[in-house]
């Protein structure tokens, strides 16, 4: 008997659900359904996590970006306006610098600061403030309203505006979890590196220039050593970053390989002299083509005897016609090494804290421009991840640059 006193019928077959004998005044139940499983299919399949980890990935690397510009635009505003309000009024400076226009939404971070307060979420001090509740387009709202104090700190009002316009549609996709296109990403990370440097806070990192600092570099590069790129050949190197920027404008350039292809190939003689005759010094080590280490590389990668050796010498005599053509010839050294070749590297400003190094290992059965490609950055360093240790690591750039002085030492001046 059933809680409203309609009898349940018996679990037999003679009393299925749809059977014609069930008596009057009973409930008729259906059977379990005799599948696997009921409802919809929780599990994700693979695509589904690609997708959702591609999603993740792009949200936080724009989360970064705006982390980053909020920061460096709060800090704007309090450097420019507290002085001028907290004087009068104190604590309450940034209510009384949102004047009658700014009330509503100024109210509502102070709203909201309370709250924080109330439930414990202000977890460090000095965000306990009304400042650090504003949004980005409040940060904003302050700085167009007080224009006159700004202008003369930002250059132009209209690029700061139209940045902030473009990081907009990011700042609501992020702040709803929504999906980011890469096209959008690309266009905040672009709008970002603007609006900090229109902010006076641009990447500090001299070789910006050739190799842009990427926010995620600039938070948690120190994971990586001072790898800060890693491509699997180098026809992806040079799609992202081509010859003209790794070489272009150097003062220094060392190279060690087998051929250097990536230079003679890919940077043309012409540019060669003109990069030496405006003061970069070149030195460049070529494995002897008439070297027994060249015949076994040949044997590895399957060549025809003689085909490697001669490549080596066509690149070493265009780079004696290269350096023919200079005023300084000293300016522009060539030597051969006879040493198993194990690695090449091309140092850019090695000597400096603005150096950039592009590094292949040699793979048994792979060519140069099919192996793994990693790019440093000198000046990085590997901090400790226990507090106790104040000590830091250096990265990779020293390693390979004193591979290059050592075997540039053992090798042998080209005539």
């Amino acid at each position: 008997m059933g809680s409203g006193g309609l009898e349940l019928p018996p679990g037999d077959e003679g009393h299925e659900g749809n059977s014609a004998d069930v008596p009057p005044g009973t409930v008729s139940l259906a059977r379990p359904m005799e599948t696997t499983s009921i409802g919809p299919e929780l599990d994700w399949d693979a695509d589904a996590w690609r997708e959702v980890r591609t999603r993740a990935q792009r949200a936080g690397r724009a989360y970064i970006w705006l982390n980053l510009v909020e920061q460096r635009l709060r800090a704007v505003v309090a450097a420019v306006l507290r002085p001028i309000y907290e004087p009068v009024h104190g604590d309450e400076w940034v209510i009384a610098a949102a004047g009658p226009a700014g009330q509503e939404w100024v109210q509502r971070a102070v709203a909201v600061r309370e709250v924080s307060r109330r439930k414990g979420y202000l977890l460090d001090p000095a965000d306990d403030n009304v400042l650090s509740f504003l949004t980005l387009p409040q940060l904003r709202e302050l700085m167009v309203q007080h224009w006159p104090c700004f202008e003369p700190y930002v250059d132009d009002r209209r690029d700061v505006e139209l940045a902030l316009d473009e990081l907009e549609v990011t700042r609501n996709v992020v702040s709803r979890n929504r999906a980011l296109s890469e096209a959008v990403l690309n266009q905040a990370e672009r709008a970002s590196a603007r609006l900090l440097d229109a902010l006076g806070a641009g990447g500090d990192v001299p070789s910006a220039r050739r190799l842009p600092v990427d926010a995620v570099e600039d938070l948690v590069g120190d994971r990586y050593a001072d790898v800060v790129a890693v491509h699997p050949d180098r026809v992806r190197l040079l799609r992202q970053f081509p010859a003209e920027d790794i070489f272009g404008g150097a003062r220094r350039l060392d190279a060690v390989g087998i051929g250097l292809n990536l230079l003679v190939q890919n940077f043309s003689g012409r540019r060669l002299v003109r990069l030496a005759e405006a003061g970069c010094r070149v030195r460049l080590l070529f494995l002897n083509p008439a070297s027994s280490a060249v015949k076994r590389r040949e044997r590895e990668l399957g060549m025809k005897r003689g085909e490697l050796s001669r490549a080596v010498e066509m690149n070493i005599l265009h780079m004696r016609r290269v350096r023919s053509r200079l005023r300084d010839p000293d300016a522009f050294q060539i030597q051969v090494y006879d040493e198993t070749p194990r690695f090449s590297a091309y140092l850019v400003d090695g000597d400096g804290a603005d150096g950039v190094a592009v590094v292949q290992s040699y793979l048994r059965r792979s060519r140069g421009m099919e192996a793994p490609v990693l790019v440093l950055r000198n000046g990085s360093r590997v901090v400790k991840s226990s507090e106790k240790d104040e000590g830091v690591d250096s990265g990779l750039f020293p390693t390979y640059r004193e591979e290059f002085e050592t075997t540039w030492v053992d090798s042998r001046p080209v005539s």
